[in-house]
Formats: structure tokens, sequence, C-alpha cells
């Protein structure tokens, strides 16, 4: 399979997405984009389809014959003409639905993977604010159950459905040649079938919206728990945990039923009405073989394309139930795509060189979606090589601030410069590949050590990631304590390690990455004496000759740091040195260091 795809850019101006109310054949011919670039093997399949399909017509043909010519005639040589020339259609209808089979699937697995790939290329550009009002399992569900569904829909089912209206087309053809007025009987009822499934195929469309987002939110529950599943045992909450999930999973249940109830009635009425119809055929046709204006092998022909019109309008309604649940998941999907993505380049945006690192807030504002700013007029200057430390209470914006320093969030008032380029000038990607993050809770992805070292420099030779775990604090552990040394797997999210040694392959990743500027949440004070003083090391040497932004909980770090800024309510309430700061008893600064600095050499600021 191609790396790529068919992967296009998620917004362009001369492409802009439909509304968020779609009509179903808006949404349907979206879909099909995914489609074009393999138009070739479509047209395969479609050849094939028609070949398989005209060929399928030609048994009632064959029939009408045995009838009135074979079997009246008594001719052996005629019979075996005729089965030797029914063998033959069967055999290239055989070859030519294997060949409309495998082309299919070569579309639709492509176009599915093409689907993802958009989806999850997508999901990563979106801002932090998408992420902080959904749930995880819900965009996986999206990713995942939704796309699924679209698969049948927008290859298979659409083929089959063309297969149908070949049949249908053809034999009535033929229908008209037998007899022009049972066709016109038969054509009485199109209109009553048609405003059938229109009807019911809303109902089912909205139907399969509610199963969809019942299913997103057994993938949420599902997820949660999973993920936090110690602290459901700690709280020995197994037995809410089920019963919550059993009640988003009867939920599911219900919704599920619903869409069954609904999608049940639809091919029975369109059975009833088509087997009405051919009731009456054969009484009217019947009376015509009587009268003598019909061949009995005419009627069974007739029937037989009765039948072969009148199954493919069944199987049309229980197609058109599947399009209508498909294009409720495609519009959840299409929602997600049509979500504006991150911050984008400004226009002119140019790659922002090698820094060294001095970084100025100048009247900085920003909120996040109220008027309330949860940062306000902040305006201070981090020489290139400082240690900044931020201190103050919960809620003082500590975090909120050193994220607008990447442009997690763009300010809202004020700038941002960095060697005194204004950060909205430069491209997101160059200004990201000059910064380092530790967070506060440490997150490794589920392979194994090397490679969660490596991903701060994917390039990076294996003496080079060596030489960033020995800085790191983290060589010694890795090739004594763990049984595959580098190759170790951690598990989801690191859990096979302990909190300090996913600390310190965190800071192992800072390292290899190299960056001018650091943003630290130090996270030691959950961490043993040992582990504590290794991470604290390894930070202390992660942190030299570069511009760090560290939101202090160490007195050391505090101590050391060469600025400080005190956040209170979002605006800078002091700033200076340590021993500067000090100097005004009943400014905050002393208050924070009194009540919880005095008399620890451990003890946490914010």
């Amino acid at each position: 399979m191609r790396r790529r795809l068919n992967r296009r850019p998620a917004a362009k101006p001369d492409d802009a997405p439909p509304p968020i109310t779609r009509s179903g054949v808006a949404t349907f011919a979206r879909l099909l984009r995914y489609i074009r670039p393999y138009w070739r093997w479509m047209v395969v399949a479609v050849f094939a389809l028609v070949v398989s399909s005209v060929l399928g017509l030609v048994l009632p043909l064959v029939v009408r014959n045995l009838v009135d010519f074979v079997f009246v005639n008594e001719d052996f040589g005629d019979l075996n003409r005729v089965t030797v020339a029914l063998l033959i259609v069967f055999v290239f209808q055989s070859l030519f639905t294997f060949i409309q089979q495998m082309a299919l699937a070569f579309v639709g697995e492509h176009a599915v993977a093409d689907i993802r790939i958009d989806v999850y290329t997508h999901m990563q550009e979106l801002p932090l604010s998408f992420y902080a009002e959904r749930r995880t399992g819900e965009l996986v569900s999206r990713l995942t159950n939704d796309v699924a569904l679209l698969q049948q829909s927008i290859t298979w089912n659409l083929v089959i459905l063309l297969r149908q209206v070949i049949t249908i087309i053809g034999a009535a053809v033929l229908l008209f040649w037998l007899d022009w007025r049972l066709t016109l009987l038969i054509l009485l009822v199109v209109p009553i079938i048609t405003l059938v499934m229109v009807y019911l195929g809303g109902r089912i469309r909205a139907a399969s919206v509610g199963v969809q987002d019942a299913l997103a939110e057994v993938s949420s529950v599902a997820e949660e728990t999973t993920r936090g599943v110690r602290i459901v045992k700690s709280f020995a909450r197994e037995t809410h945990e089920v019963e919550r999930f059993s009640g988003v999973v009867m939920r599911l249940y219900h919704a599920a039923m619903h869409r069954a109830r609904t999608n049940a009635m639809l091919a029975p009425i369109i059975g009833l009405i088509a087997s009405v119809t051919i009731t009456g055929i054969l009484y009217y046709g019947g009376s015509q073989v009587i009268l003598g204006r019909l061949t009995p092998g005419d009627l069974i022909a007739y029937l037989i394309y009765t039948v072969l019109i009148a199954s493919p309008v069944a199987i049309m309604a229980d197609l058109y139930g599947q399009f209508q649940a498909a294009i409720g998941a495609s519009q959840r999907m299409l929602d997600l795509l049509d979500t504006p993505p991150e911050l984008s380049d400004a226009p002119g945006a140019t790659p922002l060189p090698p820094v060294a690192g001095d970084v100025v807030f100048r009247n900085v504002s920003f909120h996040y979606t109220t008027a309330i700013d949860v940062i306000n007029n902040v305006s201070f200057a981090a020489r290139a090589g400082q240690l900044i430390a931020l201190v103050g209470p919960s809620g003082a914006g500590k975090s909120t601030l050193v994220n607008l320093i990447p442009r997690f969030y763009d300010v809202v008032a004020g700038c941002i410069t960095i060697d005194g380029r204004d950060l909205r000038d430069v491209t997101l990607r160059s200004l990201r590949e000059q910064i380092g993050i530790v967070p506060q809770e440490t997150l490794l992805f589920s392979g194994n050590v090397y490679d969660n070292i490596r991903y701060g420099r994917l390039e990076a030779t294996r003496e080079e990631i060596e030489a960033a775990a020995r800085a790191a604090n983290a060589h010694h552990f890795i090739v004594n304590d763990l049984a595959e040394g580098y190759q170790t797997t951690v598990g989801e999210h690191g859990v096979k390690l302990s909190g300090g040694q996913r600390q310190r392959v965190a800071i192992a990743r800072a390292i290899l990455k190299d960056p001018r500027i650091l943003i630290l949440d130090e996270a030691t004070s959950s961490l043993d004496s040992a582990s504590e003083s290794l991470v604290q090391e390894a930070l202390e040497r992660l942190m030299v000759g570069r511009t760090s932004f560290v939101i202090a909980h160490r007195l050391s770090t505090v101590l050391n740091a060469d600025w400080i800024l005190v956040l209170d309510r979002g605006e800078i309430a002091e700033q200076g040195t340590h021993a500067a700061l000090l100097q005004n008893p009943d400014g905050l600064y002393a208050q924070l260091y009194r009540i919880q600095f005095a008399g620890t050499a451990l003890g946490a600021v914010g």
C-alpha cells in the first residue's frame, strides 16, 4: 500500500467544507472523493459487474426456450446445446464476479485507509482546546467504528446497488418486450415503494446517529475505566464501574434495537408490495395464457424477470437503510474533519533559525472562550541561558503562561518574541523544534525504552540515544534493571516503569532533542528520595546553557533561579530575584515563602 495513499489537506480555501448540516447526497458525494484516486480499478469493477449482471439476465430466456421449443419439439440436440451454452454463461459470470470482488476489495481497503489517515492527520492538527472538550473514547470511536461503517457503503454497497439497477433496467426492458401491459402493472407500484423508502430511510438515519453516539459513549467509559483501573481498585469501585458500563451498554442496546425495528420494517414492507404485485401478474398472465395471448414459456420467463426485479427492489430497500446509517456515521466523521485546525502559519511565515533563547513577553493577555482573562497584561524578559521560576497559588495561570511560548494557544493581546522575532511570524514547526517540554505527568508511548527516547530526535544514532540516557541518569537502570535493556516494552503510558524511571526517560528524550528553550513542570514531590535526587540532578544538567521556564515545586529551583515571576490571578504580582523579593515582607512571594518554604528545603510552591 502506498504510504501517502489519498491524503489531502484538511481544509483549503478553494475546497471549503460543506456546512455541518448536510444532505445525504452531499455527504455521500464528499465520501466518493476518496474513491477518485482508484477510478481505474473502479472502472474494472463496474465493467465486470455489468458483464456478470447481463449474463444473469440470460437465464429466463433459456428457460423460455426450454419450455416453448426444446420440450415441445422433444429435441435432445437442442437440449444439449442449450445446456452447454448455459454452463458457459455460468462460468463467465463466476469469472467476472471474481474480478469485480477483487477490484472492489482493492478500492475499498485503500479508500478506508485514506479516510482513517485523513481523520487521524486532522486530529493531530486540532488545538489543545478541542481535546479538552472531548473524551478520548469518543474520538477513537469516530476513527474506528464510524469509519468501519463507511467501508461497505462507499464500495461494496455502491456496486451492489449498481448491480440491482442494471438488473432492474435489463429485466424491465425484457419485460416490455415480452408484454408491455403486464409491465405497466409493475410500474404502478414504483411510487408507493419510493415513498416508503424515503420515509423509513430518514428514520433509519436518525436512529443510526443515536447508535453511533451511544457506541462512542461505551468506548469512552471503557477507555476511562481501563486507564484509571488503579483508582477504581483503590476505591473498591469495581461494582460501581460495572454498573456504569452496563448502563451505557444498555443505552447502546436500546438505540440499536430502535434502529433495528425501523430497519426491519423496510424490507418486509417492500417485499409485501412486490409479492402482491407478483400475485397480480400471475393471475393476469395466467388469464392471458388461457386466452392464447401468451405462451407458457413467455409467462414463466416473465415471472422470473418479475422476481429478478422484485428481489433487487427488496435488496435496494435494505441497502437504502444501510446507506442512511452510513451517512449518519459519516456526518459525525465529517464534523470532525471540518473542525478548524490548530493555529496555522501566517501568510509569509518563515522558519525560525537557531536561536540564542531571548524570550520577551510584551503586554500579553490571553483568555480561552470567555472575556475573562486568564493572563492579563504580562510583561517580562528572559535572557538567553537564564532560569526563570514561576511561582504562585494554584490557578494563578502558570501553566497557561508557559503554554503560550510554543504557541499551543495564541495571545489575544500583546506579543511574545524569541530573539526579537514575533512567534506569529515564524512557522510552528520551526518554533516547536527548538522548545523542549518535560511535563509534570510524564507520558511515555507504549513501545520500548529506546523508541521513547528516540522520539526526541528520530534520526539520532544509538550512541546519541545512550549518551542522552546517561545524561538523564537513566542508562544505569535501563541496562541493569530492565530485562531487555533498551528494548524493554514500557507498557501503556509507561506503566511498567516507576515514576522516577519514567521521569528520567522523559528527560533523556528532551536532552536528545537538544532544545534552546526548556519548559519544565517539576514532578519530584511524589518520588522516593533516591529517585528524587537522580531526577533533580538530571533536570539541573538538562537546564545548563538553556533558557528554562520552570513551574517551581522545589526550594532549590527558586534559590537557583535567575529571575522569579510571582503570578496571581493571571497577573505578575511580583518579579525579581529570591533575595530581592524577600525584602518585601508583605509581598505575595514572601508570604508563600513563609508558609511553604520556611523550615524545609523540599517544600512546594505551586
